[in-house]
């Protein structure tokens, strides 16, 4: 299933998108796409609806973000090796955990606004995982049975903020708009091996970044079993896994940054596109 949320900002409505493309209304069967309605139980109800007799949502509404409350978003850093490389930083041991704001996520398709003040906005096509069942301590051969699904993810990151003025990263990881999620969340059965996703951005057209999700140097199994062990991730919880070479920090001779005006398209095998303008901080 391909799980959606979509409408006006603050008033999205649940829907699905069935196999012709077409968006169905799922308001009149649940409340809204969050952790109780991606559980096994709440997929396993969904499943069993027949899609043809839900409403049709007429027109191209506004996607939202397709998880709704979500309440830990997780990432993991330096993920890629040739991604490592070009940032000038050592292949982690372990995996690089950080958080980004939950008031940085926002729908696929929404402006990215350029924080004041910012010299150094960059781009990040990243697979994200959205967990459905309660993970604690749990084994990498039992990781992706705690999966619900996956989206794209454009962790936006404020390079200057994140590098070059101390502390953590997350002060350059989480400004407002910082993390498109979507168009929709993709149930993990119609994945097969995640392990074997293309991945791909544009800034105005040009081809940034290309790369394969078999190039992690930590697969998803991992990642879900490693976090596991520091905290408990809960059904609706989103981690985002890495990216690919290709962001603006490593182009040389000279990097190149996100500027308003700049539209950044991305997108991943199986899940969909995002395009997003960049506008000034008003």
């Amino acid at each position: 299933m391909k799980l959606l949320r979509y409408g006006p900002l603050g008033q999205e409505k649940p829907g699905l998108l069935d196999e012709d493309g077409s968006i169905r209304d799922l308001s009149g069967v649940l409340d809204d796409i969050n952790g109780n309605a991606i559980t096994p139980e709440g997929l396993a109800r969904l499943k069993e609806l027949e899609g043809s007799r839900l409403p049709i949502v007429s027109g191209s509404p506004r996607y939202g973000c397709p998880i709704a409350n979500v309440g830990k978003f997780i990432a993991v850093g330096l993920n890629y090796s040739d991604h490592a490389t070009e940032a000038k930083l050592p292949i982690p041991a372990e995996p690089v955990l950080f958080s980004k704001a939950t008031s940085c996520i926002q729908g696929p398709n929404d402006d990215i606004v350029i924080p004041r003040r910012s010299k150094k906005t960059d781009w990040e096509v990243e697979l994200g995982v959205v967990i459905g069942t309660r993970a604690a301590y749990v084994s990498k051969e039992n990781a992706l049975s705690h999966v619900a699904g996956y989206v794209v993810v454009n962790d936006v990151s404020e390079r200057e903020y994140q590098i070059e003025r101390g502390g953590t990263w997350d002060k350059g990881k989480g400004c407002d708009t910082f993390g498109p999620i979507g168009p929709w969340l993709v149930t993990s059965d119609e994945i097969g091996d995640v392990q074997k996703l293309e991945m791909w951005l544009d800034v105005n057209g040009n081809r940034m970044q290309a790369g394969s999700t078999a190039t992690m140097i930590f697969d998803v199994k991992t990642i879900i079993s490693y976090i596991s062990e520091f905290m408990t991730l809960m059904p609706g919880d989103i981690v985002t896994t890495g990216t690919p070479p290709g962001v603006g920090m490593g182009i040389q001779p000279e990097p190149i940054y996100l500027k308003a005006g700049d539209v950044v398209t991305l997108g991943i095998e199986k899940l969909g596109q995002q395009r997003q303008r960049c506008r000034a901080y008003m």
